[in-house]
């Protein structure tokens, strides 16, 4: 199975990385615009991989995608180049959606081309209204990485305050991949048991307990830029486990986000995931609070892409 990483940067190269150590492709190609710096990552990593299962590497142009099975697009402005850690900024990541539109439009038409069957995985911030641009410029088959990272930073904070293993904590982080993004606490549980119910700590209520919860995962990335300067490894591990899900039809489910009809916008929900990408979406029960917050969530999202439909063509890159 092949697949092509657009962009060379901080997360495309965690992204390559993750998929050499998963050994789920026999191919990885590398697009960067600056082609020697594409070509050092490869080099780089190309020895390493001696150690990981067979794979070949290449750092190549956008022809090399053809017959890609998966294209990871990570191009564009970052967090940190663009604004986005404020943690009082109302518009979190989706103040880097117009910047990266333009990108996008660039890349995606190029891809197109050559691998029009590929599934695209939008890894670039913000995902979600990102990945409604790539079906506004004619690719059908996309996904957004959306909230499949915020479920597991949800899991990991859970399982450190009950002092259990997060594998065996079920939750999920629905909506957006950003600020609207909703905790789906009804649900959540471990060995069967509400959580808040686990969590009770001395002097707090369990509303503390979930507001403390809810920043420590809606501002992981800012936590993280502020210090090594991006937030990489974690995405790149998880845009490589969805890598795995397509290429080897796994039916999977988790928390994805592809472009739902109900709600008018590209979304995370429960999804299986398969080789042609997200096969069945499968909306969870949830309390009024919950589904509230999820509307809210998809129009937020439909504003931002309303703001990219009419805004006009500013500037090309390459």
């Amino acid at each position: 199975m092949k697949v092509g990483i657009i962009g060379g940067g901080a997360v495309g190269s965690a992204c390559l990385f993750s998929l050499i150590m998963r050994g789920c492709a026999r191919e990885i190609v590398l697009v960067n615009r600056d082609r020697e710096r594409g070509q050092g990552v490869v080099t780089d990593m190309q020895y390493g991989a001696v150690l990981s299962p067979a794979v070949e590497l290449l750092a190549g142009e956008y022809s090399d995608l053809a017959g890609s099975s998966l294209v990871m697009i990570t191009a564009g402005i970052n967090e940190k180049t663009g604004g986005a850690t404020d943690r009082n900024d109302s518009a979190g990541r989706l103040r880097l959606l117009d910047d990266n539109a333009e990108i996008y439009r660039e890349i995606v038409p190029q891809v197109h081309s050559v691998a029009p069957e590929a599934v695209v995985l939008v890894v670039t911030d913000p995902p979600d209204p990102l990945a409604d641009v790539v079906r506004m410029l004619g690719h059908e088959r996309v996904l957004s990485t959306g909230t499949s990272l915020d479920s597991l930073r949800f899991r990991f904070h859970l399982a450190r305050r009950l002092k259990v293993n997060p594998a065996y904590v079920d939750a999920q982080v629905l909506g957006e991949h950003g600020l609207s993004s909703v905790f789906l606490w009804s649900s959540a549980r471990v060995a069967g048991r509400p959580v808040l119910q686990s969590m009770i700590e001395p002097g707090k209520t369990g509303e503390d307990v979930r507001r403390e919860i809810e920043r420590e995962v809606r501002y992981a990335n800012i936590t993280i830029i502020e210090g090594i300067g991006a937030s990489q490894y974690g995405i790149g591990m998880v845009s490589a486990r969805i890598a795995e899900m397509v290429l080897r039809d796994e039916r999977a489910v988790v928390p994805i986000g592809s472009r739902n009809p109900k709600y008018g916008v590209t979304l995370s929900m429960p999804s299986v995931v398969g080789r042609q990408g997200v096969v069945e979406v499968l909306e969870p029960e949830m309390s009024r609070e919950e589904q509230q917050a999820l509307e809210r969530s998809a129009e937020t999202l439909r504003q931002a892409v309303a703001r990219v439909k009419t805004a006009p063509p500013q500037r090309k890159t390459a």
